[in-house]
């Protein structure tokens, strides 16, 4: 039996504790006032954010990867992570990877035991090659979840740099991962319910983590995604705009050099070097893993 009296998103709120009597306004406004701490525990653990970006950053340059562990709703969020970073960066779907216990089952129905399983996670870091470059992020709202623990244990064995994302105070993945984030969010609106609070948090942070990291390798320039993949028509209007924002050309001249490299940070690059070569283009920017600014210094 776990003592959930310890496990600080186990604690009554006592700010919700009438939810069931109130209006349906009252209820929302209770909910949205929980919400607003969020960003506030969040910006309490920045320092510990920055530390792991850093990290990734350094195994991505190395060609390790990103790999978050979780189950429940902390799987759910890591999995739906990874899976964003293809499509917006222009990175390999092996690069980042979210591993929920249960497998892609659990991200549609609960398979509550397996959490409680160290040997789960072993097994599905070992399916997934787990190397020393690597980067286990181990996601738990408790910070006491078998599951994402024996996975930050096995890859600290492994010689890996490990994570946590963890909402609870003085918890156990904490104390194991070598690099732990831990973004304090409190007792929920609904009692344990950490698909709320504490998912919010963990869904911050990981945006962070991935966004900051791939700025840091060279995937966005100014603000601008120059990696992004035109997948859709909505993605290829934004690849347009982002050429023509950056470059100042017209939109004919996007669009031809788009159609030319099948890429934005090529046409980009392009552009403003007047290089037409693409195996030329290709070798600078390999030269300055892919950074656009630093490819343009050469010049």
């Amino acid at each position: 039996m776990v003592d959930i009296g310890k496990i600080s998103t186990e604690k009554r709120n006592e700010n919700t504790r009438n939810i069931d009597l109130v209006s349906t306004q009252e209820i929302l406004t209770m909910i949205n006032n929980e919400d607003k701490l969020v960003p506030i525990a969040v910006e309490k653990a920045l320092g510990q954010i920055s530390n792991v970006v850093d990290v990734v950053t350094q195994a991505f340059q190395k060609g390790g990867r990103l790999i978050y562990v979780g189950a429940g709703t902390s799987g759910r969020l890591g999995v739906l992570d990874a899976s964003e970073c293809p499509p917006t960066f222009g990175v390999s779907k092996d690069m980042v990877i979210g591993i929920i216990a249960g497998g892609n089952k659990a991200l549609r129905f609960p398979i509550e035991k397996v959490e409680d399983s160290k040997k789960a996670a072993i097994k599905d870091l070992k399916r997934k090659k787990l190397k020393a470059n690597d980067v286990v992020i181990g996601v738990t709202a408790s910070g006491r979840t078998p599951y994402a623990v024996g996975a930050v244990e096995y890859a600290n064995e492994l010689g890996c740099q490990t994570a946590c994302i963890t909402t609870s105070s003085n918890s156990v993945i904490a104390a194991t991962a070598k690099h732990p984030i831990e973004a304090i969010t409190g007792a929920e609106p609904l009692t344990g319910s950490t698909r709320m609070k504490s998912g919010t948090a963990q869904k911050l942070i990981m945006n962070m983590i991935t966004t900051a990291s791939m700025v840091k390798i060279g995937k966005v320039y100014e603000n601008l995604m120059v990696d992004v993949q035109m997948s859709n028509d909505k993605l290829v209007s934004r690849a347009t705009s982002i050429v023509m924002d950056v470059t100042g050309c017209n939109k004919d001249t996007a669009v031809a050099h788009l159609m030319k490299y099948d890429s934005v940070k090529f046409a980009i690059f392009s552009i403003m070097s007047k290089i037409e070569d693409k195996d030329k283009i290709k070798e600078i920017l390999m030269d300055h893993n892919g950074n656009i600014r630093e490819s343009l210094k050469r010049l």
